[in-house]
């Protein structure tokens, strides 16, 4: 196996296979977080409270997530990305386990708020992408635009299925079901496939070989940029971290706020639980393509320039949303937001792997992580007030449009070509800075 894996004229180098193990990983852990909305619903009505209580579990869960994110990306420098992603799948399959028999709201948001958002963290994406960046240099896009497209799949397959099963046999029977596939399903493949690096099978990243030994000059490999952080800290001493930082708070802004209120708005204004699942559905396959294209297009020219035009896409669907009859509203948020909806993970993470290096890219992804959940947390919130005190998400919707254009203009503004190891020893074009 091993030399067969480390021959980079085949194509089954071993990094493959564990792109394909997080990429499962990816579909159960993100399609079941995705598909929250459809519990908001049959969690007010079974225990009693309103949408805004159930928005401030959501809420404090993405809070939790987000400061428990630079703890997990510490920890997975420290210990590997197989062991914080199989305790992490552990401890979220028996939590979600445990959340089907929750007796009373005060139970339910003590699992969903302390325990599985905390575990959810140990799963993805801070883990998985300090993983990749581990595996490939010349590919680091495209392997992680892979992972991330396993939240795609798992939106995919998993909303729809899961909104369906809601109807057979209620949310307890639902969530039962989550959690045996977490358990059975994707904590074997973690604990049997995934190695933390390549070197533990004697094997080079991207498989090795000439080409990759070549082409280092723009794959990042060992080199070192202008910005490579022996020590974490020095990040925060430069420009590149608060605008990935900036850009990606607004990005857990729009993603946590549909993830948790599309459904119920849908709802609300008379589309069905089941059509509303189907247009996330949709959602989630255009995301498919919008990640794997991106991932793919990264490679090849500027990362950054592609991040800004994904986040600016972004808004111009919560400007639809926001403008439309909520009946082709949906839908045109579903086609034109979808090519860019989680494409903002593997670019912000390969860009900080690329001007920070690998050494601490556990805790920086983590950093950066931390504040997209925190940003997705007060959206979560203030987006279930602005519907309880004005009866419209509209509000939010245009916000979120505002700040996407704000999001994109900051990934813009990122010096690709000046601090990004990718680019170290290349001689900058006439006027690169003005569009590197």
């Amino acid at each position: 196996m091993a030399k067969l894996a480390g021959d980079p004229s085949t194509s089954r180098f071993y990094g493959w296979y564990v792109v394909a193990a997080v990429f499962f990983v990816s579909a159960v852990a993100i399609g079941t977080r995705q598909a929250f909305g459809l519990f908001v619903g049959p969690w007010a009505e079974e225990f009693g409270v309103s949408v805004v209580v159930i928005s401030a579990v959501s809420s404090a869960g993405w809070v939790v997530n987000g400061l428990a994110q630079p703890v997990v990306g510490r920890l997975t420098d420290r210990f590997g990305g197989r062991v914080v992603m199989s305790t992490g799948m552990a401890v979220l399959g028996s939590a979600t386990l445990l959340l089907a028999a929750s007796p009373n709201i005060w139970v339910l948001a003590f699992l969903h708020v302390v325990v599985i958002s905390f575990a959810i963290s140990g799963v993805m994406f801070t883990p998985s992408t300090a993983l990749i960046a581990r595996w490939f240099r010349r590919r680091r896009g495209t392997a992680m635009s892979i992972v991330t497209s396993g939240g795609s799949i798992g939106g995919i397959v998993l909303v729809p299925l899961l909104a369906y099963l809601l109807i057979l046999g209620g949310w307890r029977v639902t969530l039962v079901a989550v959690g045996a596939v977490m358990l059975a399903g994707a904590l074997p493949v973690l604990l049997f496939v995934i190695r933390d690096n390549p070197e533990d099978l004697g094997l080079e990243p991207d498989g090795g070989g000439a080409d990759a030994r070549l082409d280092l000059s723009q794959a990042g490999g060992q080199r070192r940029g202008p910005l490579t952080a022996d020590r974490w800290p020095q990040c925060f001493r430069s420009a590149p971290l608060w605008l990935l930082g900036t850009s990606y708070v607004v990005c857990g802004v729009t993603t946590a706020m549909v993830g948790t209120h599309y459904i119920p708005f849908a709802t609300s204004e008379g589309i069905s639980t089941g059509v509303a699942a189907l247009a996330f559905a949709l959602l989630s396959f255009l995301n498919l393509v919008g990640v794997l294209g991106a991932g793919w297009l990264s490679d090849r020219m500027p990362r950054k320039n592609i991040l800004a035009t994904v986040y600016w896409v972004r808004g111009i669907g919560f400007v639809l949303l926001a403008v439309l009859p909520a009946g082709i509203g949906i839908w045109a948020f579903a086609v034109v937001a979808g090519i860019s909806w989680l494409a903002t993970v593997p670019l912000t993470s390969a860009l900080a792997s690329e001007i920070y290096g690998v050494k601490n890219i556990g805790i920086i992804v983590g950093l950066l992580t931390m504040v997209h959940q925190l940003g997705g947390a007060a959206a979560v919130l203030l987006a279930g007030v602005s519907f309880a005190v004005l009866g419209s998400y509209t509000p939010a919707f245009a916000g979120s449009a505002a700040l996407l254009v704000a999001a994109g203009t900051a990934s813009y503004m990122v010096r690709e070509r000046t601090v990004s190891v990718r680019y170290a020893g290349a001689p900058l074009a006439a006027g690169a800075e003005a569009g590197d």
